[in-house]
């Protein structure tokens, strides 16, 4: 096991060190999956993002043990699916004996589930938490609207928002309520919709003598967002977490942002 470079992190609720750089596990299940979770642990990754609803929470607790490393040493997540609302201290024991852990460092709710849900389920998550289950208790595809009506229910914002994000899908409005409110974003699928051909990520991949994919994942970084890569391929895996040699000015980080096709809000009425 090689030593792993220092990742940046984000500091959540509680004291709880999430590392920026992660590695994401959807679809990957059976000998492939333990076989590239394993790769990632390998190659420096200390950040596993799984799911209920990815059916590979054992896949990924077998690579963490086979890896040599400790438990400590690897931020774990998962997420509870929406269908299973009302029943979250049952799905998160399953989950942690699957994992075979005895907690996880983040739990996501990986849907909103229906309105008159969001708060019961966001009060059970946090009393989950308080019980050592979870370090930190979060979100993922949650709009501000329905993270404002958890803060409201309960006074407590969730420690993360995990969204689809990309340099396509930069929306600097939301990185910021989400900042105003003490959550941290991370994002998912950073690949997905992105032109890698396009001339400004090429230029500055040469400039770097890096990929373009590599300049996205290091986009984030600068932006201080969560990014979770994902591929079954060793070499892919290596080269996603190949971004820590490298940094971008703040030239680049805005000539990235403004290849956003997020609307950019005129000025008020009136």
């Amino acid at each position: 096991m090689t030593k792993a470079p220092e990742i940046p992190s984000a500091m959540l609720p509680g004291g709880v060190r999430m590392p920026l750089l992660g590695f994401g596990t959807w679809r990957l299940r059976g000998s492939a999956g333990y076989e590239a979770v394993l790769a990632a642990l390998q190659v420096g990754y200390r950040h596993l993002d799984t799911a209920t609803m990815y059916g590979n929470e054992a896949e990924v607790g077998h690579a963490l043990r086979d890896s040599g490393l400790d438990r400590s040493e690897v931020f774990i997540t998962t997420k509870l699916p929406p269908g299973k609302a009302g029943h979250e201290r049952k799905t998160l024991t399953a989950s942690l004996r699957a994992l075979g852990t005895t907690y996880v460092d983040l739990w996501l709710v990986h849907w909103p589930p229906p309105a008159r849900a969001l708060a019961p389920v966001w009060r059970e998550f946090l009393s989950l938490r308080g019980q050592g289950l979870a370090r930190a208790a979060g979100v993922s595809n949650y709009s501000i609207g329905q993270i404002d009506r958890l803060i409201e229910a309960t006074g407590e914002a969730p420690a993360v928002d995990q969204i689809p994000w990309s340099p396509a899908q930069y929306d600097e409005g939301v990185l910021e309520d989400l900042r105003e409110r003490g959550v941290t974003l991370e994002g998912y699928s950073p690949l997905k919709g992105t032109d890698l051909g396009h001339p400004v990520l090429t230029a500055i991949a040469e400039k770097h003598g890096v990929t373009p994919a590599q300049v996205v994942l290091r986009w984030h970084l600068e932006h201080g967002i969560a990014v979770i890569p994902k591929s079954s391929r060793p070499e892919r895996i290596a080269a996603n977490f190949d971004v820590l040699r490298f940094s971008l000015t703040r030239d680049e980080v805005a000539q990235i942002d403004r290849l956003s096709r997020c609307p950019v809000p005129g000025p008020p009425p009136g």
